[in-house]
């Protein structure tokens, strides 16, 4: 289980892009958002820096 913090990730729209560019990275990943307090939890085969990558090229880079 990967868990970010992304301040960036501030409503509903940026929520969803946000699952949208984790589920290119890996389609069978398992995503739960807590969008309060811009956490992501990814239960994912990828490994911890090839999420990061797509996260902060969607413009949603983890602190």
């Amino acid at each position: 289980m990967h868990e970010f913090h992304l301040p960036d990730m501030t409503c509903g729209h940026c929520a969803s892009k946000v699952k949208v560019t984790l589920k290119r990275v890996d389609p069978a990943c398992e995503i739960q958002l807590d969008l309060p307090r811009q956490l992501v939890s990814v239960r994912s085969g990828e490994d911890r820096e090839a999420l990061v990558e797509a996260l902060t090229e969607a413009g949603y880079p983890p602190r």
